[in-house]
């Protein structure tokens, strides 16, 4: 730890310390000296000092000077904007008594969750978590409404989507599903919840950048937002939820209408037939042909194919679509090519 000097034009140099002969006793309690109790003023002149040094050496390095600009220190002393969470809740023992920072945990509910120490420290943080979800807002809003739009994209919806969610609705009536948040579920489950959501909560997976800690978590609230945006159930919450999921309650029952209106678009758009998606298919292999190894791929499929070879079978000879390609044969020459070669 580098002690902090101070020239005070009463006192003359003073070494700030955490502890010291003027530190305020409360009980068994004892407050750790701030800037505050220090008397220390914004624009004053500071001097870090290695610890263990001789009162020559601090004469001697005196002339090395930071200065505490309105733009690193311009609240109040007892709360410089460079305090982080995790040193306001400090709480240590040392010689028999007990020290802390800022807030004081109260005894009764020193080590239980939701104490009213991190309760304080959380209301200290409130403005500004709102003030940085209000600057972030629009690029939020705009990225759910891209997400979950058929008419505003750059680029026209690609067919599989369609045709995906088509095949689910068809599901859902050749097993008689008749309640829409089954069919809801699978579509969200197919597509938002296990693509989407994956790009917003890890963008170094599209793209090459470095993300830090404090970005990380912030995604994970708005991951966490629109995980919640693509359930129908309701969300329940109190005074102690979670500020991550207070922070969008009133935002989620908006973003929910917005995924139930792309869900509907989607359904009233015009069906895409077999011979459209096998083009599209065609088009795709073409455009990344050189991308993918297609043995390495086909070789996953054959594993998974003879792992489950009798259930295959069984299915493709009572499916009618099936049963017309011809695909329970195809599927045995399948496996007596395979079983040549080896």
């Amino acid at each position: 730890m580098f002690p902090t000097e101070w020239r005070n034009g009463k006192r003359g140099r003073v070494t700030l310390q955490d502890e010291d002969m003027t530190t305020k006793v409360e009980g068994e309690y004892k407050h750790y000296n701030t800037l505050a109790h220090y008397k220390v003023s914004d624009g004053a002149l500071m001097a870090l000092m290695p610890k263990q040094v001789s009162q020559q050496s601090l004469s001697m390095s005196s002339g090395s000077h930071h200065r505490f600009t309105d733009g690193f220190y311009s609240g109040s002393p007892s709360f410089p904007r460079s305090i982080t969470p995790s040193g306001i809740q400090m709480d240590a023992e040392s010689g028999g008594s007990k020290f802390y920072h800022l807030v004081k945990h109260p005894d009764s509910e020193l080590h239980s969750e939701g104490d009213r120490g991190n309760k304080m420290v959380s209301e200290i943080y409130l403005t500004r978590l709102l003030a940085t979800k209000v600057t972030l807002q629009q690029y939020v809003d705009d990225l759910f409404e891209t997400i979950f739009s058929t008419a505003n994209r750059m680029s026209v919806m690609p067919l599989a989507i369609k045709y995906m969610f088509d095949f689910l609705d068809d599901q859902a009536l050749h097993h008689g599903i008749s309640d829409p948040e089954v069919v809801h579920t699978w579509k969200s489950n197919s597509l938002p919840l296990r693509f989407w959501v994956n790009v917003v909560k890890n963008p170094d997976f599209v793209f090459d950048i470095s993300k830090s800690n404090i970005v990380d978590s912030c995604l994970s609230v708005v991951a966490q937002t629109f995980m919640d945006s693509c359930s129908m159930s309701e969300h329940r919450l109190g005074k102690d939820s979670p500020s991550s999921k207070l922070l969008y309650a009133k935002d989620i029952p908006k973003y929910k209408k917005w995924v139930e209106r792309y869900y509907q678009d989607i359904k009233l758009m015009p069906a895409i037939s077999d011979q459209d998606m096998n083009v599209t298919l065609a088009e795709e292999t073409k455009l990344h042909e050189n991308e993918f190894n297609l043995n390495a791929a086909l070789l996953k499929l054959y594993d998974y194919a003879i792992q489950y070879n009798d259930e295959l079978m069984q299915t493709l000879e009572e499916d009618e679509f099936a049963c017309n390609y011809q695909l329970a044969s195809r599927l045995d020459h399948v496996h007596e090519l395979m079983e040549s070669d080896a």
